[in-house]
């Protein structure tokens, strides 16, 4: 059994991976907080100590500064506290760091996002290509477990995939993942997770189509959909972190993402990028100073812990599946509501921190027990889903499966059609109303 856990990062999601490693910790052992912000770690220490979630008063629960760029110094810390588990949840552009660390010391890896450099933002697919497959070779060489995507999408939605493949489906047609958040923070405009990453998402649409990669404009191509409890919300087809391993380990024809925004949040993400607001790239001020555009937005947004207290609504992340099971068509929708009131109530977190910080949890306790013990680098899907999903359903997320008569008024249209296609590629951008299933053309951001 593998015990002592690091997590590295103190933001929205470490705080609700930290409250549950807390109460797990019987399995886990001692648990550390690592981020460059000391007192960010304390307070998130105070806040499991408040809610009285230390299952265990033995093992240590305990802070330490790091930067995690600093491989050497990340070694140390592994060594010094022997951690067998890191489940690093910082910013996306530590991950390659993170990982070498582990590589050196063995301690199991596991992380919720692809990595990114800095000066570079959605890049040729399939992005797991680009920087952690190199390294597969090197975990299994030295049988080191690196666990990636274990978040949410991706991460349980990987595992939902590998769910329909073994249970549901001999041969699957498409896939569409839906992530809706169908709540309110009260805010005039934040982002439920770090602004930087966040904007740095939706730069390109590369997305998995007749198995081949397509590329569309940022929000051109919209549906609007019926869900569980969070009700008509529209989505959009975007890329996104899954995508990239999914099309190589679930044998589909089309795997896409699609993501629910209200037009106000298409109104402020359109001017800030035309404005060239959401550029990542420095620029020079007439001071000779040189700034990054999207560092400031991103100063000047709400920090999304601050967004929990007060926060209203419902999220519902899910796929929906079409294939065929024994000669007949089949579709299901596979997906999990959470609803922000009780996930502050439980934690001091909203729901979409909750949504992502719970899973790789959960997957750290399946290493340390040995359930999951691959002894090489692997993404979620290609692990067995159901001791991950029967773990979650008892540790807050729990997980609805919904058959759908295909062809009802329940099923999801995904297919991107030529109309869409003829849209995508002109002036314009195509919209389906939630009030007015009319199709209405409004101008395409020249950005």
């Amino acid at each position: 059994m593998k015990r002592n856990v690091l997590i590295i990062g103190a933001g929205g999601v470490a705080h609700v991976a930290a409250h549950k490693a807390a109460m797990h910790n019987d399995v886990l052992g001692n648990i550390g907080i690592a981020s460059r912000t000391i007192s960010k770690c304390d307070e998130i220490i105070a806040s499991i100590n408040h809610k009285g979630h230390l299952k265990d008063s033995e093992p240590r629960l305990y802070s330490k500064q790091l930067d995690a760029t600093d491989v050497a110094a990340t070694v140390r810390l592994i060594q010094e506290t022997n951690t067998e588990i890191v489940i690093n949840l910082g910013a996306a552009f530590i991950n390659m760091s993170v990982l070498e660390a582990c590589l050196e010391t063995g301690a199991a890896y596991l992380d919720t996002a692809i990595h990114e450099e800095p000066d570079k933002v959605c890049e040729t697919p399939p992005w797991y290509a680009n920087y952690e497959w190199k390294r597969k070779n090197r975990c299994q060489q030295l049988g080191l477990t690196a666990i990636l995507g274990a978040g949410f999408d991706p991460g349980v939605v990987n595992a939902y995939c590998a769910i329909a493949a073994k249970h549901y489906f001999d041969t699957i047609d498409t896939i569409d993942i839906m992530d809706v958040n169908a709540g309110s923070h009260g805010k005039y405009f934040a982002t439920n997770f770090d602004p930087e990453i966040n904007f740095r998402e939706f730069i390109k649409v590369w997305t998995w189509i007749d198995r081949q990669w397509r590329e569309y404009p940022t929000h051109s191509v919209k549906r609007v959909y019926e869900f569980p409890v969070a009700g008509k919300c529209p989505i959009y087809l975007n890329g996104h972190d899954e995508l990239h391993s999914l099309s190589k380990n679930i044998d589909a024809n089309s795997i896409r993402f699609w993501m629910g925004f209200g037009d106000h949040y298409i109104n402020v993400f359109t001017v800030l990028r035309t404005l060239g607001l959401l550029s990542h790239l420095p620029v020079t001020l007439t001071t000779g100073q040189q700034v990054v555009p999207l560092k400031v937005v991103k100063a000047l947004l709400p920090d999304p812990k601050t967004l929990a207290a007060g926060y209203t609504g419902n999220t519902c992340i899910g796929n929906f599946v079409k294939g065929i099971k024994d000669g007949k068509h089949r579709e299901i929708f596979i997906y999990q509501v959470s609803d922000h009131k009780k996930c502050f109530e439980e934690v001091g977190s909203q729901g979409i921190s909750y949504t992502a910080g719970v899973p790789p949890v959960a997957a750290a306790m399946l290493v340390a027990q040995g359930i999951w013990n691959p002894q090489t680098m692997v993404n979620v899907e290609e692990l067995d889903p159901d001791p991950f999903i029967n773990l979650l359903n008892d540790m807050g997320l729990p997980t609805e499966i919904k058959e759908i008569e295909p062809g009802s008024s329940e099923s999801f249209d995904g297919q991107v059609k030529a109309l869409d296609v003829e849209i995508a590629n002109s002036t314009a951008t195509v919209t389906i109303s939630a009030a007015d299933p009319m199709l209405t053309v409004r101008p395409k951001s020249k950005s």
